[in-house]
Formats: structure tokens, C-alpha cells, sequence
């Protein structure tokens, strides 16, 4: 069920060198992976179980949990946490040590005009942003020790103001606010900790096809690995719009809208 892909190696360009990428990179390796019960998630968690790693996988429904850990149930490179507190967790991984924490869970939004429901833009937060915090805090003694890395998967709606996503776009902007000046910090103060910031474009995992999710998660993992600053997926559709915002940024916001055709509010 879980076919491994049989590369020997990766590599990517940089401005003054090749970086490769090896799945040997991870193997032994202690890594916590939340939001692991479904789409890009779950996909990580397979990928890092065929790297040979340790990983602790959370999510908020155990039921679901429960199948990937059947999936999962005859690599014993895996050791499984069914955990939902973030005390539990990192309590549990104290007694292993971490590598790599991977932060991927998010809440429900809806997809419409913002309605001024601040209760709702609150409760988002706690979940795509402030508990990030908290994991980040929990882990970083751990992640000191091992000269380890912060993986914080985030969306396009974290760079770019994108219609009907008010709240969801919010949350993702604070991400990349705390974490890159987090990383600033780390730089001054010789911390040995990566920050890698994850740009996705908007993949509705319930519907395209299974590859992509499986995809998104090896560029995700891989750009850990490397200890990369940001990973754009897929590159052409985050990166160009980027130099968009940066160069033309009233012609972004135009073919944003286009791209729409609102014709009426759509519905709540």
C-alpha cells in the first residue's frame, strides 16, 4: 500500500550551488507531524515512515488518526503518539528527543465575503496561529539540543490578499510575521535552529487527484531536510505571483480578481 519511489537522489538548484537531497537525510531521525490524519498531513507521515524516521503524528479526530496508524502498523520505524494535547505531546517526546517539528494542522473557514465575526477570526487564530506558538515554545529546548528544524506549512494567503478568505488569510499572515522574525532572532543569537516556511498554492486535497498531496509532502519534507528558508509549491503558481506583489502589485490584485468573476456575493 505504501510504494516507495525508488530515487537515489534529488537535487536542487541554488544561486551558487546544487542542493541534494537524500531520504537517508532522515533516517532515525524524531519528528512530530500535526494535522497528520488526512491530505498533505498524512502524506508526510507515510513518506517519513519509508525515510526510516521516528515521527509522532497529532491531529484533532482519533478516529482518523487510527487509520493511518493502520496504515502505518507494519513500519516499526514508526512510533506512534495519539495525542491532542500539546503538554501530552511534547511530554512524551521530552523522554526521545526531536529532530524536526512539523507544523501543518488548520481550521475550518469559510469561503466568503467577511461577515464581522470577530468570535469566529479568534477562534481561528488559537488554532492556525497561536498554537503554533505554543508547539514552537514546547519544542525548542529539544530542538536547541538537536540542532534541529521548524517546518510551518502555510498557503499563498499568507503572502498575497486574496478574496472571500478573510480570516484563514489572517491567521497565515501571522505566521509569516512571528516565524521570520523568529528567525532573525535565531541568526543573531546563534541559535542552531531552521525556520522553513512552506508557500503552498490552494490544493483542495479532497478532490484533486492523490499524487498532488503525496507530491506537496515530499517538497515539504525535502525543503526541512535541506533547511531551506521558504518552499514554494507548486513553484510557477506561488513564486510568479510573488514577484507580482513585489513589482505590480495593483496588476496582482486585478488578475486576483479576475480570476474570480464575481458576479454576486457568493454564498456563506
Amino acid at each position: 500500500m505504501l510504494n516507495f519511489q525508488g530515487w537515489v537522489g534529488y537535487k536542487r538548484f541554488s544561486f551558487l550551488f546544487w542542493d541534494w537531497f537524500w531520504p537517508s537525510m532522515l533516517k532515525g531521525k524524531r519528528v512530530i507531524v500535526t494535522g497528520a490524519s488526512t491530505g498533505i498531513g498524512e502524506q508526510m507521515a507515510y513518506h517519513l515512515a519509508r525515510m526510516g524516521a521516528h515521527v509522532l503524528v497529532t491531529a484533532r479526530t482519533e478516529a482518523k488518526l487510527q487509520k493511518v496508524n493502520g496504515k502505518l502498523s507494519t513500519h516499526t520505524c514508526m512510533l506512534m503518539a495519539l495525542r491532542t494535547q500539546t503538554q501530552a505531546l511534547f511530554e512524551l517526546a521530552r523522554l526521545w528527543g526531536l529532530d524536526m517539528l512539523i507544523l501543518n494542522h488548520v481550521g475550518k473557514s469559510y469561503f466568503s465575503y467577511f461577515d464581522g465575526d470577530v468570535r469566529h477570526i479568534q477562534k481561528l487564530l488559537d488554532i492556525n496561529f497561536l498554537s503554533y506558538v505554543a508547539m514552537t515554545v514546547s519544542a525548542l529546548p529539544m530542538l536547541k539540543q538537536s540542532g534541529g528544524s521548524i517546518v510551518v506549512v502555510s498557503s499563498m494567503a499568507g503572502k498575497v490578499g486574496f478574496p472571500f478568505t478573510v480570516p484563514y488569510s489572517a491567521t497565515k499572515f501571522a505566521l509569516d510575521g512571528f516565524f521570520s522574525s523568529l528567525r532573525q532572532e535565531f541568526s543573531i543569537q546563534n541559535v542552531n535552529v531552521s525556520i522553513t516556511l512552506c508557500i503552498l498554492s490552494f490544493i483542495d486535497t479532497g478532490k484533486i487527484r492523490t499524487a498532488w498531496p503525496e507530491e506537496c509532502a515530499l517538497e515539504i519534507i525535502k525543503g526541512g531536510a535541506l533547511r531551506q528558508r521558504e518552499v514554494y509549491y507548486k513553484y510557477t503558481l506561488t513564486k510568479i505571483p510573488l514577484l507580482l506583489r513585489d513589482w505590480a502589485a495593483e496588476l496582482l490584485d486585478y488578475l486576483v480578481r479576475q480570476h474570480y468573476r464575481v458576479e454576486r456575493p457568493p454564498a456563506a
